[in-house]
């Protein structure tokens, strides 16, 4: 079954006119068209399924900064002030709470990793705690075992994918933005070279600012216009259990066995770090040279999949036309197959490692496709000779965490305000050059 999805209400009529358009429903569409609507622009979200139903709803929940790229560092550490305030900001509860995320580990090497980390965090004012043996195993209790050490990022924590990008796009809605669901975008329509307008199913949107945040969708949408930007998703299987279990339990607990969560109904996510399948699709053999390197250093948990990659549509190479349906209104939402061994697998991990939820019953597996970059870093900037036209995509499974961070910043990025971050880090010209060592160490 599909991971859980809280469903909104939006509106239905489209707007003839916007000073900007946002392409993307998940928490990174939401949280861009959120932050614009705060500054007082006129904007319209579309998203061609319901919000939050592809890969924003389909995650851990985690909102970190621990072992984050430097690049993503900046967006991570902003996006946790912006997460403390989204729900006052909005009426509406995020699930999101600082509880901390708990590393614990035996391996030597994967520790001193941690220890470098946390090295540098100090350097850019993040607070990370390298815990001992005895510190690891206590705060492990309820693995029942003695670990050699571990970390805790104190002020990281989680929030409800299940409600989050909804929530957002609520507030799109309260601050006087639009919000269509069910529209899908089919491209583009350009005027001198530049954006004029955004061609939906439902008709055109005048406009000349557009944001394509489509997710696992980005790359082929942009496609369409001559931009070249290397992105393969891989499909990630995880399950949640029933409530129930030890109350020692850490709220977030990572290992390299298994990652569990605590969800907001008092179930748990159960998944492993990494762990997931590499379908073959048009795009994925477009842009092998480029992210060989990243399947390299992942080839200990990344493995060949199926053909669902390829029949969903989302990475065709394909032109499509706009007075036709496109591949987005054929696969409304992205909702693969979990592989069933991979979940019983986990499962079983979790059992092992907390004996306290050996009892509770599988709630619900899903699977879901995680848009990737060869460097494990967003994309965020102008698309090159599209004048217009701004990419927010490739997060590489860190979406949801960071998405508030950035939304604000392309948002200040759109507004003329002065970024918190530099945008220069993000841009898609960084894949001209090569990616060997360049993908992210954390």
């Amino acid at each position: 079954m599909p991971a859980p999805l809280m469903s909104i209400s939006t509106g239905t009529e489209l707007p003839r006119q916007a000073d900007m358009v946002v392409i993307g429903g998940g928490i990174v569409g939401t949280s861009i068209a959120y932050y614009l609507a705060r500054a007082g622009v006129n904007v319209v979200l579309l998203e061609k399924g319901k919000i939050g139903a592809e890969q924003s709803s389909r995650n851990w929940g985690w909102c970190r900064q621990q072992n984050r790229d430097a690049r993503e560092l900046p967006m991570a550490t902003k996006s946790l002030d912006l997460w403390d305030t989204l729900a006052s900001e909005i009426g509406e509860d995020t699930g999101f709470r600082r509880c901390g995320l708990t590393y614990l580990s035996d391996s030597e090497a994967e520790i001193e990793g941690w220890a470098r980390w946390r090295d540098f965090a100090v350097t850019q004012g993040v607070r990370t705690f390298m815990l001992s043996a005895e510190e690891a195993t206590e705060r492990g209790r309820a693995t029942g075992k003695a670990w050699k050490g571990g970390v805790f990022s104190q002020d990281d924590g989680i929030a409800d994918p299940s409600k989050a990008a909804p929530v957002i796009a609520l507030g799109i809605v309260k601050f006087g933005g639009t919000v269509l669901q069910g529209c899908a975008a089919r491209g583009i329509e350009l005027s001198a070279g530049k954006v004029n307008g955004v061609v939906t199913e439902r008709g055109t949107i005048r406009t000349s600012q557009v944001v394509m945040a489509g997710g696992a969708w980005a790359s082929s949408f942009v496609h369409q216009l001559g931009v070249n930007m290397p992105q393969a998703s891989t499909r990630s299987t995880i399950l949640s259990v029933e409530p129930g279990g030890s109350s020692d339990i850490p709220p977030a607990l990572h290992t390299k066995d298994v990652s569990v969560t605590a969800r907001g109904d008092g179930g748990w996510t159960l998944a492993v770090s990494g762990r997931a399948q590499l379908d073959p699709t048009p795009q994925s053999i477009r842009y092998a040279k480029d992210f060989l390197p990243m399947f390299l250093r992942r080839r200990g948990s990344l493995t060949a999949g199926g053909l669902q990659g390829w029949r969903a549509g989302h990475e065709t190479r394909s032109k499509w036309k706009l007075d036709r349906p496109t591949p987005m209104e054929r696969t409304r939402i992205l909702d693969p197959k979990p592989n069933q061994t991979i979940a019983r697998d986990t499962l079983a991990r979790a059992r092992k490692l907390l004996p306290g939820l050996a009892a509770n019953p599988v709630q619900a597996t899903w699977a879901g496709f995680i848009d990737s970059t060869p460097d494990g870093v967003p994309v965020i900037g102008p698309a090159a000779g599209v004048p217009g036209l701004m990419i927010a995509a490739g997060f590489s499974g860190h979406g949801f965490g960071i998405g508030p961070g950035a939304g604000l910043l392309v948002s200040q990025m759109l507004t003329g305000q002065t970024p918190f971050a530099d945008p220069a880090q993000y841009r898609l010209e960084r894949f001209r050059q090569s990616s060997w060592g360049k993908v992210s160490e954390f």
